[in-house]
C-alpha cells in the first residue's frame, strides 16, 4: 500500500497523507488518527515514520489595546489554561506573545507567520472593528478567542453575552419584582456591548422601558468600581433595587461601596455578574453571577484551529458558548 493509494481510500490528498504519517503540522489530530487507523488496517510499515520528530507549534497572541480590561484575572488564567492543556494534549507546542498596538500586532502576526506555527489563536477581547482587518491578511489560519470578526478567513470563539445578561436580568427582574439598575463598564469593549443589548431584550421583555433605569458607569476593576461607586453613595444619588454588572470585577467592587455605604445585600440591594471568576466565592456575600466555561472555551479554540489545518475548502465559524447563572447570596 502506497501514500497515494491510502490518499485516494480515504478521499484526503497526498500531502495531508503524508504529514500524518510523518508527525508533521498541517492536519487535525482527527485526520491523523484516521490516516495512522487506516495505514495499519491495509498493513503500511509504520516502522519508519514513527522516529520522526515532530516540530509544530500554537501562538497563543495576548492583544491588549488598553490594558483595561485584559488584566490578571482568573477569567483569562483560565482561558490560557484551556488553550494550553489543549495543545498539550495534542502534542503541539504552545508560545504567548503581548502586543498593544496595531503596527505591533501585525508585525507579530507576520513574523509568527514565517515561523514553524500552524496556527495563531488570538485573545481579542480588547479588540474594535479598525483592528481586525489586520487578520485577513495572515498567511496561516487564526481563530478568534473572546470576540467576533465577520470575514471570509477568521474563525471565532465567543461568549453568548446577550443570552447571558438576558438570562441574569430576567432573574432579577423574576426575584425582586422590580426594574434592574445597570452596572455598566466605562470602558468599551464587545463583551460589554453585548451584554448590555441582553440586558435591555430582559427589560423590554417584561414591560419594562429600558429609559427608566438607573445606570451607573464604572470601571471594569474592583478599585475603579469601589471609588467611583462610593464617590456616587456619598452624593445621595439614586438606588435600585437591584444591579445586573457587565462583570464580577465591578460588582465585587459595588458591593463593597454599598456595604461601606450601610446598605445590606441583597436586603436592601442585589447584585448579580458575569463571568463567575474565583473571587465570587469568597466576597461579603458570596457573588450571584453568570458562569463562563472557561477552559472550555481555551479548548475548542484549539479544536477548532486544529479541524481546519489540511483542509482545502475553508468556511469560517462562529462558536458561541453557552452561559449560565450561579445563584449564590447577592440576590
Amino acid at each position: 500500500m502506497t501514500g497515494k493509494e491510502l490518499a485516494k481510500i480515504l478521499g484526503i490528498s497526498e500531502t495531508a497523507v503524508s504529514m500524518a504519517l510523518n508527525n508533521k503540522p498541517g492536519v487535525s489530530t482527527q485526520t491523523r488518527h484516521r490516516v495512522k487507523e487506516a495505514a495499519e488496517k491495509y498493513g503500511m510499515d509504520l516502522s519508519k515514520f514513527a522516529a520522526l520528530p515532530t516540530l509544530n507549534s500554537i501562538y497563543l497572541v495576548y492583544y491588549r489595546r488598553h490594558g483595561a480590561v485584559l488584566v490578571d484575572s482568573t477569567f483569562f488564567s483560565e482561558l490560557t489554561e484551556g488553550v494550553e492543556h489543549a495543545c498539550a494534549s495534542a502534542g503541539y507546542r504552545i508560545y504567548t506573545v503581548n502586543v498593544h498596538e496595531q503596527e505591533d500586532l501585525r508585525r507579530q502576526i507576520d513574523e509568527i507567520s514565517f515561523k514553524d506555527a500552524v496556527g495563531i489563536i488570538l485573545l481579542g477581547t480588547e479588540m474594535r472593528d479598525d483592528d481586525f482587518n489586520i487578520l485577513a491578511f495572515s498567511r496561516i489560519p487564526v481563530i478568534l478567542l473572546d470576540n467576533h470578526f465577520i470575514s471570509s478567513k477568521v474563525d471565532s470563539v465567543r461568549i453568548n453575552n446577550v443570552d447571558g445578561a438576558f438570562l441574569a436580568t430576567n432573574y432579577l427582574i423574576n426575584k425582586r419584582k422590580s426594574q434592574p439598575g445597570y452596572l455598566h463598564s466605562s470602558f468599551y469593549i464587545r463583551n460589554f456591548s453585548e451584554r448590555h443589548e441582553g440586558y435591555e431584550k430582559a427589560l423590554r421583555y417584561n414591560g419594562m422601558s429600558p429609559t427608566q433605569s438607573v445606570i451607573h458607569k464604572l470601571t471594569p476593576s474592583i478599585e475603579g468600581a469601589y471609588n467611583e461607586m462610593r464617590e456616587y453613595l456619598e452624593k445621595g444619588g439614586p438606588i435600585a433595587d437591584c444591579y445586573f454588572a457587565d462583570n464580577d470585577l465591578i460588582a465585587i467592587g459595588v458591593l463593597r461601596a454599598l456595604r461601606e455605604a450601610g446598605y445590606l445585600v441583597p436586603k436592601d440591594v442585589a447584585v448579580i455578574g458575569f463571568d463567575d471568576i474565583t473571587m465570587c466565592n469568597y466576597t461579603d456575600p458570596p457573588l450571584t453571577t453568570v458562569h463562563i466555561p472557561k477552559q472550555y472555551m481555551g479548548y475548542m479554540a484549539v479544536e477548532r484551529l486544529l479541524s481546519t489545518l489540511g483542509k482545502k475548502d475553508f468556511y469560517p465559524v462562529d462558536i458561541s458558548i453557552s452561559a449560565h447563572l450561579v445563584v449564590r447570596r447577592s440576590v
